[in-house]
């Protein structure tokens, strides 16, 4: 099991991104909470990881703080929620937020995550309270639950493309993706773009 990755930051195209250690470049798949906070391409970096074993594929999430892949790890295990579906709750809300949706009982904030309708939404509040590991709350939030993003990062040649296409990634339509995106601030990151757009969407 490979638990924890130390290295430089190589690679980053939301949803993926490629951490060298040691000459070894290893691709890791990560929420759009961990995404922001990362520092900038070719900075050294240090990820929390869980590995998926599958028959056709080896596959390797990553993420910024122990509490998150904490609640990862509890989310895989309702029934009906795989590591895809997982990764796109934690991209929408952090720990903090998804707690405190779920202790009251706000389905409709979580059906506002892609994937997850009216059901799942009742399934997760039912089955979630009983399994949230024990854990401070961390603080590295913004009100809306979405990570603050660091200053510096390298911008893509075409930010907005990049962040549409990461949402749709997610689970989000493109015809969704793009109205989320719409009459944001112009010159923002992709991994600002995404942001927003998620902090819109969870507004409402």
């Amino acid at each position: 099991m490979i638990g924890r990755l130390r290295g430089t930051l190589l690679e980053k195209h939301p949803p993926w991104l490629v951490v060298d250690v040691a000459g070894v470049g290893y691709e890791l798949e990560a929420s759009m909470t961990t995404l922001v906070a990362l520092p900038g391409v070719g900075e050294a970096v240090s990820l929390y990881t869980h590995l998926t074993v599958r028959e056709d594929a080896h596959l390797l999430f990553g993420f910024a703080r122990e509490q998150e892949r904490a609640l990862f790890r509890a989310l895989i295990k309702v029934n009906g929620i795989g590591p895809k579906l997982a990764l796109a709750i934690l991209s929408g809300m952090d720990e903090t937020a998804f707690i405190r949706c779920v202790m009251e009982d706000d389905v409709k904030s979580l059906t506002r995550l892609p994937g997850v309708g009216k059901k799942t939404a009742e399934r997760l509040v039912i089955e979630m309270r009983d399994r949230f590991p024990h854990w401070e709350q961390s603080a590295s939030a913004d009100p809306a639950g979405i990570a603050t993003l660091p200053s510096g990062q390298r911008e893509r040649q075409d930010p907005l493309a990049d962040a549409e296409a990461a949402l749709v990634s997610l689970g989000y339509k493109p015809t969704e993706a793009a109205k989320m995106l719409s009459g944001l601030e112009e010159g923002l990151s992709t991994e600002a773009l995404i942001k927003a757009a998620l902090t819109k969407r969870m507004a409402g």
